[in-house]
C-alpha cells in the first residue's frame, strides 16, 4: 500500500481565496516557559486543502457535520486538463473527452489543472455549469480540483452542492495519480453549522 499526500500545509504562507481570512498560527505556549508546546490557530473554514458542504451555497443545505462520513471517501480517478489555456472553462465537452467513456458513478472525480505548479498565479481552469451538470448526471460522489475554487462564477458550486456533490479544493500532487486507480479519503473537522472544513486529503494506492 502506498499513500500520496494531497494536502497543503497550513501556515501563514498558505494562499487563501481573495477576501477570505488569512491563516494565522501564533505561539501560545513553549516547553521552556510553560512546560508544554502549543500554537493558537485562526483561519477560515475554506483555508488550504478543504471541502465545501452544501450549506456553503445552498440555503438550508447540509452543514459539514451533517454530511455522512462515507461521502468523504471512495474510489477515485484523476482527469488531466492541464493542456487547456489558462482560465479556460472545463466544459461538458471537455469532460466527456477526458473521461473517454470511463464509468464514474459513485466515484470521486479529481481534476488536475496544473495550477499547483504556478504558485502565485490568479488564473486557473474552472468547471463550467454545464460541466458540473454532467457530473451530476453521471452520479459522481464528489469532485475535487487543484485550484483555489472549482469555478469562477460559483455556478458550478451551486449545481454540484444543490445535488449533494461535495467539492474538494486546493488539492496537490494530483499529477502523481494520473492513469491510476486509488482510494481517496479526506475527512473534515466536525464543525457545528460549518460551511466547510480543512481536510487532510490522501490517496491510497494498492501494490
Amino acid at each position: 500500500m502506498k499513500l500520496v499526500d494531497l494536502s497543503m500545509s497550513l501556515s501563514k504562507e498558505t494562499p487563501t481565496y481573495p477576501g477570505d481570512p488569512k491563516v494565522e498560527i501564533k505561539p501560545w505556549a513553549s516547553i521552556g516557559k510553560d512546560g508544554y508546546y502549543m500554537n493558537a490557530l485562526s483561519f477560515g473554514e475554506h483555508s488550504g486543502t478543504h471541502v465545501d458542504a452544501p450549506a456553503h451555497f445552498i440555503k438550508s443545505g447540509a452543514t459539514i457535520e451533517e454530511v455522512p462520513l462515507e461521502r468523504f471517501m471512495g474510489n477515485a480517478l484523476v482527469i488531466d486538463v492541464s493542456n487547456l489555456p489558462p482560465k479556460a472553462e472545463i466544459t461538458r465537452g471537455v469532460l466527456l473527452d477526458k473521461l473517454g467513456g470511463r464509468e464514474v458513478k459513485d466515484k470521486i472525480v479529481l481534476i488536475y489543472t496544473g495550477y499547483s505548479k504556478k504558485a502565485k498565479s490568479e488564473e486557473w481552469r474552472g468547471l463550467s455549469r454545464d460541466g458540473a451538470e454532467l457530473l451530476v448526471e453521471l452520479s459522481i460522489k464528489a469532485v475535487g480540483i487543484d485550484a483555489p475554487s472549482i469555478d469562477h462564477d460559483f455556478e458550478a458550486h451551486k449545481a454540484l452542492l444543490a445535488n449533494k456533490v461535495l467539492i474538494f479544493e486546493n488539492l496537490i500532487n494530483l499529477e502523481k495519480l494520473i492513469g491510476k486507480e486509488f482510494t481517496f479519503i479526506a475527512f473534515p473537522l466536525k464543525i457545528k453549522n460549518g460551511s466547510g472544513s480543512p481536510v487532510r486529503a490522501v490517496a491510497i494506492l494498492e501494490d
